[in-house]
């Protein structure tokens, strides 16, 4: 009653916290989501006795079709509810992290795309492959290649304004807003001269609306008064204040570009790629990049950061194979009489063999299942914790993903159960009626 009492009390707390945490701002939601998920994985591993009754008791229906063998495994299964629980909670644990990074990768990648075509109307963005500035030039020979019809470098310089330091983003006031599409909330979408577009979140900081002026102190010692045209909602690839290149440049002493923004009359293709690589030199150096190139080279980012948590899961895989055999091994050495006296009125060596194999079938599932389904959880949770910096933010399931972890899982009790059920069968059946 305690040990169940205990559990409920964490568990309560952790989705209370994990709750609370996903109506904060992103980072201030970060360490109450790490210690809610705490609190919520010792809740369950504590109350994994109680849950493995009703939750192995729902696959009564499909452990029928195996007759008395099915019958059997079901209630074996239960018989130790602690036992059962420490064997399925390794597999718990090593699924909850996997699934509910799967969540979040795909969540994300799925963000990323949304946000690369709703914010960019730009066919290409051509940058450094190393992450350097790009010179200058690219910009102009992009812009004299056949076919371009608009360029935007995105040349960064650094100022102070009020006080706090700021990083200015150079553009092509004439072109930009043919190379994006980003939403505005005040005012116009207006880059040229002294007027400069703001995203929301800056305008915040600053208490600054359409309209309002400010200056800017260049780290060349001058500055320029600018006044804000218009405020938009900014992004993970767009933030920031924009202002025309012209305005820039004069103050710094190598310009260089992150990013040039191009726009070409025949849109993205093989063709036109080949065509801005040539005008570039075939420099391999440079990427030149469309939209869903863009989104893929994110994407790696996840595909690493999932494939070293594929390796822990191989390791809790393992681990847990090894604590179902130990289970299962105890199992049949406790009910030897009892597996004897079962052989003795009829129960022949491929039912006992099928028993052994069920239970331990039943106990992994019971164990992906937990997994699977707190993974979802803190995969939604650590979501709406990021929809607060990213607008595109979408919950994705990946439901073909799972259904292979809980294969996984299946496959994990299969495995197991080889040398338990073998043993069991192979037992001298007046030697194991005789065995106390």
């Amino acid at each position: 009653m305690l040990r169940n009492t205990l559990g409920a009390l964490f568990s309560a707390a952790g989705v209370a916290v994990v709750l609370a945490a996903t109506t904060m701002d992103g980072s201030d939601g970060q360490a109450p989501m790490g210690l809610g998920a705490v609190l919520l994985i010792i809740g369950v591993f504590i109350l994994t006795p109680l849950l493995s009754r009703p939750l192995i008791a729902a696959a009564a229906p499909a452990l029928r079709i195996f007759g008395v063998a099915g019958k059997l495994a079901r209630q074996n299964s239960v018989r130790n509810p602690r036992r059962t629980a420490a064997t399925a909670s390794a597999l718990m644990i090593g699924l909850t992290l996997i699934t509910g990074m799967t969540v979040m990768a795909g969540s994300l990648q799925k963000s990323i795309d949304k946000m690369a075509s709703a914010a960019i109307r730009a066919d290409y963005v051509v940058s450094m492959a190393n992450g350097n500035y790009l010179s200058p030039d690219v910009d102009r020979k992009l812009n004299a290649t056949g076919g371009v019809t608009a360029t935007s470098p995105l040349r960064n310089v650094y100022s102070r304004i009020d006080g706090t330091g700021e990083s200015l983003t150079g553009v092509n006031g004439a072109a930009i807003g043919e190379l994006t599409d980003l939403k505005v909330d005040q005012g116009t979408f207006k880059v040229g001269g002294t007027q400069v577009v703001v995203d929301e979140d800056t305008a915040k900081s600053h208490g600054w609306k359409a309209g309002s002026a400010f200056t800017a102190h260049y780290e060349d010692g001058r500055s320029s008064r600018l006044t804000v045209s218009g405020v938009y909602e900014g992004n993970e690839l767009i933030r920031g204040i924009l202002l025309d290149k012209a305005v820039v440049t004069p103050h710094m002493t190598d310009p260089g570009d992150m990013q040039v923004l191009v726009r070409t009359a025949d849109g993205a293709s093989s063709a036109t790629k080949d065509k801005l690589e040539k005008a570039l030199g075939t420099n391999p150096a440079i990427k030149v990049q469309s939209k869903q190139d863009l989104s893929n080279d994110i994407a790696q980012m996840f595909t690493l950061m999932l494939n070293m948590l594929y390796g822990l899961l191989a390791m809790a895989v393992i681990v847990a194979v090894l604590g179902v055999i130990n289970t299962l091994a105890m199992s049949v050495f406790e009910r030897s009489q009892e597996i004897g006296m079962l052989r003795a009125i009829g129960l022949d060596r491929k039912g006992i063999k099928r028993m052994v194999r069920l239970e331990s079938l039943v106990i992994s599932l019971f164990g992906g299942v937990l997994g699977i389904g707190l993974g979802v959880f803190f995969g939604w949770a650590a979501g709406e914790l990021l929809g607060t910096k990213m607008a595109t933010y979408e919950l994705v399931l990946p439901w073909a993903r799972m259904a292979v972890f809980l294969l996984l899982a299946a496959t994990v009790g299969i495995l197991a159960a080889l040398w338990p059920a073998r043993r069991a069968a192979r037992l001298n059946m007046l030697t194991a009626i005789k065995s106390e």
